[in-house]
């Protein structure tokens, strides 16, 4: 595939998609049009519509498999569960290469995220910037306008050169229009990729005027926006991964960095409580959309006509197989459940075991341990709507109440007995009452599906029903949608992509790096302290995004009543947590210091046979991400950059340990690309030239 196919079909698609309004209040509303030439691009009007279409190009990252196999999986946060689509990703094998994994080439079907995928869509966005930049200054005589185009077009190139970089290491730079066909091209080394970035966000940064939400609601990009992302990646030039030219520039960057930060976190807030940010999501263009914190989203909504040829897909991937395989038809699938059960992500170890159980109300807010059942199949066991039709128990490694109990898929409880072992049935209901549930064990009761974490001091988990792979576990809730108008419809959410908690970790880890220990404590304290149960709270309450259902303007109204009666709004807290009395009393996670870390991360820590002050205190922080962002598009990125990526995998992820290696941290160069290319003389690349392209390894 040729280069000129990404960079002026990238222009040109833009070109079909972008009649729209400047003064439009949310660029998402406008309708499409296809009247527009690419001539337009010199009239100011069209120059600014190209711009507020660059906002599409964000749409891209969650429309399909890509969303996760490209950013989650291969890490220590996640594995695959028993669906394969993109397993190469994660188990890192000889279908993890150069050239596209096709069924073909192994692939478990037609849906593996293709090597060249984010390589081709990112140019694209790059092709509509450097239009927008070469032509603003001759094109748009008003300097507030010119500005504001200008500083959207060097942000999304810094943004989409950073994800270049990020991935692949060593990428192509383009800063100019390409108006002719061209197939030769020189690769940038890495120290000058990540020079165009910062170059590129810097631009940006000064360019924007402030916390204007110019182009409509909160997803629009400010000065805050460029600063979180400069920050980043001065941060990433400044870590392991570049350790190789970075010397000259380390300390210049991460004090560069600091300040971005700053001004980021003195121009917006913390949302109050966590579950603000996603679990109390309750439909298009909610409180919860509009929120201080968010620096950056891909925007979505209802309108048909703006959603593209993707919509919102990542409602499908953190799902257990809840539905019909493990609920005997009790819990149907679908929008009243706010998410599909195609179990593609399911938490290691790793990531349940990196929080405080008992004190982290992270941990409750996000996953979701709880399915209630929603239909009826059959009932000869007294089974009732609103009953828990799958759970999960989230105990921790030194618990041992469950270890004479047998655990798996529904049953009727009539082979047990005390003296043989139990299965459990989970008795109570904690939403009005705060008493913790109970599991008992009597002839001809109804059994739930359910798993447990640990039994006997082993990790269990992965042997649910004794399958090889587990696909039943406690997927996280940040992606679900009750206001879907089908079970498979693309979801009406937006997705966040930056957001002002991780701007504090950068600038904490800056912080360390610079050797400033109670500043990043500080940073980190701020996070975990809005992480803690608040006093009054109730810990065995949940709420997640399938709660839009009940609100979504009568949709599914049919159903509505079986919903309402059918979704137990709690969790395992206090099953998970079986020695804890029933409280609403606040709990503490900043008593920590960085000799003496709490004792899940020093567990983390010890495995990884981490040591050193420094070091120690990078991957506290590491743990600490995963606590705040789990399943937030970057794990893979941030591992990279840290260099930490196999160690961790290796340690955590037991379908990437037997793979992965040092030429993991970079993908492959696509093939597609390479074998596109010619010389200047118009001859082909030899196989030594091709191989030069290539990343090391592949």
């Amino acid at each position: 595939m040729k280069i000129s196919k990404y960079i002026i079909g990238g222009l040109l698609a833009v070109s079909m998609t972008v009649g729209m309004s400047s003064c439009s209040s949310d660029f998402l509303d406008e309708d499409l049009t296809t009247k527009y030439s690419t001539q337009y691009f010199d009239t100011p009007e069209g120059l600014e519509a190209l711009t507020v279409s660059l906002y599409g190009n964000l749409r891209w990252h969650f429309g399909y498999e890509w969303a996760y196999g490209i950013t989650l999986y291969g890490t220590d946060e996640f594995t695959n569960a028993n669906d394969l689509t993109s397993e190469p990703w994660n188990t890192y094998d000889t279908r993890f290469q150069p050239m596209n994994c096709t069924t073909a080439l192994g692939a478990a079907n037609n849906n593996c995220p293709a090597i060249d995928a984010l390589w081709n869509e990112l140019y694209y966005g790059i092709a509509s910037c450097n239009t927008i930049i070469d032509k603003a200054e001759s094109v748009i005589s008003d300097s507030e306008v010119r500005n504001r185009c200008l500083a959207h077009a060097y942000f999304l190139r810094g943004y989409n050169y950073y994800r270049l970089t990020a991935q692949y290491g060593r990428p192509v730079i383009q800063t100019t229009p390409v108006t002719d066909v061209v197939r030769n091209f020189t690769q940038a080394t890495e120290e000058e990729a990540w020079e165009q970035v910062i170059s590129d966000l810097r631009q940006a940064y000064n360019l924007f005027k402030g916390e204007e939400f110019t182009y409509g609601k909160g997803i629009t990009w400010t000065k805050a926006t460029a600063a979180h992302f400069l920050a980043k990646a001065l941060l990433f030039r400044a870590s392991e991964r570049c350790e190789a030219f970075n010397s000259a520039t380390k300390e210049a960057d991460l004090k560069e960095a600091v300040e971005a930060c700053n001004y980021a976190i003195n121009a917006r807030t913390l949302a109050p409580d966590y579950a603000d940010l996603y679990a109390k999501w309750t439909g298009v263009d909610c409180e919860t959309e509009q929120l201080s914190e968010i620096l950056m989203a891909a925007g979505f909504n209802n309108n048909s006509a703006t959603q593209g040829r993707f919509g919102n897909r990542t409602y499908n991937y953190f799902g257990p197989q809840f539905g019909a395989g493990f609920g005997g038809g009790w819990t149907k699938r679908g929008v009243w459940t706010g998410e599909m059960d195609f179990q593609r992500c399911r938490p290691t170890e790793y990531t349940y075991a990196a929080y405080d159980h008992v004190n982290d109300a992270r941990l409750w807010k996000t996953f979701k341990t709880v399915y209630g059942i929603n239909t009826i199949v059959k009932d000869t066991l007294g089974v009732e709507l609103g009953a828990p039709g799958a759970i999960m128990i989230l105990n921790t490694k030194d618990d041992h109440t469950y270890d004479g109990y047998t655990f798996g898929a529904y049953a009727q409880n009539s082979n047990f007995s005390d003296d043989a072992g139990r299965l459990p049935e989970w008795k109570g209901d904690n939403r009005q009452t705060e008493t913790s549930g109970e599991l008992v064990s009597k002839a001809g009761t109804w059994v739930p599906s359910s798993s447990v974490l640990y039994q006997n001091g082993e990790y269990v988990a992965p042997n649910f029903k004794s399958t090889a792979v587990c696909n039943f576990f406690a997927g996280i809730n940040k992606c679900t949608d009750g206001t879907r108008q089908a079970e498979k419809g693309d979801a009406y959410r937006d997705v966040t992509m930056a957001r002002l908690a991780e701007t504090y970790l950068i600038r904490a880890e800056c912080n360390v790096r610079l050797g400033n220990y109670d500043a990043a404590k500080a940073d980190i304290n701020i996070i975990r302290a809005r992480a803690q149960w608040k006093n009054g709270e109730n810990r065995s309450y949940y709420v997640d995004g399938s709660k839009a259902f009940e609100i979504s303007n009568g949709l599914y109204a049919a159903n509505q009543a079986m919903y309402e009666n059918s979704n137990p709004w709690i969790n395992t807290y206090y099953l998970s947590n079986p020695d804890q009395p029933v409280t609403t009393d606040a709990s503490d996670l900043t008593n920590w210091d960085w000799n003496n870390l709490p004792a899940e991360d020093e567990a983390i820590l010890s495995k990884l046979g981490v040591s050193g002050q420094q070091e120690r205190a990078i991957n506290f922080i590491l743990n600490e991400r995963t606590r705040e962002l789990i399943g937030e598009w970057q794990r893979w990125e941030t591992l990279s950059r840290t260099k930490t990526l196999v160690a961790r995998a290796k340690a955590f992820n037991p379908e990437a340990a037997p793979n992965v290696q040092d030429r993991h941290i970079y993908r492959p160069i696509p093939q597609t690309f390479i074998d596109g290319l010619k010389n200047e003389d118009g001859s082909d690349l030899s196989d030594a030239q091709k191989k030069a392209w290539q990343n090391p390894g592949y």
